[in-house]
Formats: C-alpha cells, sequence, structure tokens
C-alpha cells in the first residue's frame, strides 16, 4: 500500500482496526514472562483463530504480532540474532490467517531503552534497530506500518526515520497518554501532530491510554490539528485485579462502542481497541456505527 492509497482511504472510509492481542493471547493460555514471539509460533492456533475472528468482526487492519520483536527487546529472551527472522515468520502467521481479507501491519514499539542524555542509548543505534525490524516486516510482505504505545517523541521520530530509510511504506503513529494527553515521558500527543507529519507520518493518534470516554478531549484536539488522519485505539476502560489476580476491564461491549462512536463523531478516521477489548468489541462497534 503507497501512503496516497491509505491516505484516500481513510478520506474515504472510517477504518475499522483490529483489537487487544497480548490480553487476549494470555487469556488462551500464554505465560507472562515468556518469550511472545516464541509462544506465538510454537502456538499458532490461537492467534490465527484471534486475528480471523478480528477480520470476520469487521476489522479491516489487524496488527502483525510483532510489538516486541527488536533486537533490543528480543535480547532479554537471548533471541537478538533471530530478529528477521522472527518478524518474517509472525507476518507469514498473520497472512495466513487473514489472507486478502484485511490489511496487515507490522507493529512496532519503544526499545525499553531510554535515549541520551537519559539513558545510553544513540538516536543512530535506536535507528539502526528499528530499520532492522522494519526491513524484515517489508520483506514479510505488511501492507503497512504501526508505531504505537509510545511514550517519547524522540523514539517516534527515530522509527519514522528509520521507515523513510528503508521502505514506502504508509506509517500510523500513536501514543499512550493520561487524559490530558501526556505521555509518562513528558510528551504532549497534540503538539507533537506536526513534527510526525513533517517526518512522514502517514496517521497520528492514541492507542492503550485509557478508556474511550475520557480520550475525546484529546482526539478531538488532535483532530483539529493534524492534516492526517487520526487514530483512536483505546482500552477497554480502566483495568482492576479480580480475586484470582487476574486483570478485567471496566467497560463492557456497548459501552465502549458508545464512546468509540462520540469518538469517530469528533473525527477520528481509524478505530480499534486495546488492551481488554476482543473481537466482540470490535463487532459491536461496527454494528453500532454502520446502521
Amino acid at each position: 500500500m503507497t501512503k496516497k492509497q491509505f491516505s484516500d482511504w481513510a478520506a474515504r472510509d472510517l477504518i475499522f482496526m483490529d483489537g487487544a492481542t497480548g490480553s487476549n493471547l494470555m487469556a488462551a493460555g500464554m505465560p507472562q514472562n515468556a518469550s511472545s514471539e516464541l509462544w506465538m509460533l510454537d502456538h499458532p492456533q490461537p492467534v490465527q483463530k484471534l486475528q480471523s475472528d478480528y477480520v470476520k468482526a469487521g476489522s479491516q487492519i489487524i496488527y502483525a504480532c510483532t510489538f516486541s520483536a527488536n533486537r533490543q527487546s528480543l535480547k532479554k529472551h537471548g533471541l537478538e540474532n533471530r530478529t528477521g527472522e522472527l518478524n518474517r515468520r509472525l507476518v507469514q502467521l498473520t497472512r495466513e490467517a487473514v489472507g486478502d481479507r484485511a490489511c496487515v501491519a507490522g507493529d512496532l514499539t519503544m526499545t525499553g531503552e531510554l535515549l541520551e542524555p537519559l539513558g545510553d542509548m544513540t538516536e543512530p543505534e535506536l535507528v539502526d534497530i528499528y530499520k532492522e525490524q522494519i526491513e524484515a516486516l517489508a520483506e514479510g510482505g505488511v501492507d503497512l506500518l504501526g508505531v504505537e504505545t509510545m511514550l517519547s517523541l524522540d523514539e517516534m521520530l527515530a522509527a519514522l526515520k528509520a521507515a523513510e530509510a528503508v521502505c514506502d511504506l504508509p506509517v500510523m503513529c500513536t501514543f499512550t497518554v493520561n487524559e490530558k494527553g501526556m505521555t509518562i515521558y513528558g510528551t504532549d500527543a497534540v503538539d507533537a501532530v506536526s513534527r510526525l507529519e513533517e517526518a512522514g507520518a502517514a496517521a497520528v493518534g492514541v492507542n492503550c491510554s485509557l478508556g474511550p470516554d475520557q480520550l475525546l478531549d484529546v482526539v478531538e484536539r488532535m483532530v483539529k490539528k493534524a492534516q492526517v488522519p487520526v487514530i483512536a485505539k483505546p482500552n477497554a476502560g480502566l483495568p482492576t485485579l479480580d480475586a484470582s489476580g487476574n486483570m478485567v476491564y471496566s467497560m463492557d461491549e456497548e459501552t465502549f462502542a458508545r464512546h468509540m462512536k462520540e469518538l469517530a463523531m469528533a473525527g477520528a478516521r481509524l478505530i480499534g481497541g486495546c488492551c481488554g477489548t476482543t473481537p466482540g468489541y470490535i463487532r459491536k462497534m461496527k454494528q453500532l456505527l454502520c446502521k
């Protein structure tokens, strides 16, 4: 997909994205401290069923399960030398699940390391880490890229710089913020919009963070400022622990869909869910918005 094709699509249609992956796979048995990449390749059935169910529910963009498959994060499991292989295989897993029924996005996020002067990582080192992952995602055949759950504008810009260097795929960029639009690293997502557009972002927005009811003001302000489509992919409300120690989220499908309609009416052009959401949330959201 070219950047123009993506832009034309978002200008023409409201685009439905997928929902959570991690919380659903942990419910399916994925251990919390395991390498999620290896677990998914060893247990493809629950992954592919989840992705196929999202498509059946109405998702038009499915994220490949490559969220933390960058060299720095894979180091924790001694897998840094398998970065290219893991990304390509995980893209193939997703493509097999969705076929041509939906677009496949290569998923990227933070490395867990801080850039200088707050940390030890240099900007060129960070760009190289993202270039390696993005090259593998492009080789795997993704249609576009999603850089999500980001806390730092500098790290987001490094990912965009890497993408521009190795491919011409559209890049969707989303921060994790509080209700005021601020990340815990001090990035103001609304103020960052212009910088991201200048760096080549095809879409900007927020994901994870909070429930959709707490992100209306942020989305409205991003829509007013952005020249590119705005993304809203929030959690199913706020998380709590149940009596068994499992994470549960406060918002049911109906309530989530109703608040997502408000975000769409505010101008969000790409909408989906993050932690706590399931294919049922996407289905209810699409039913409400496509009456």
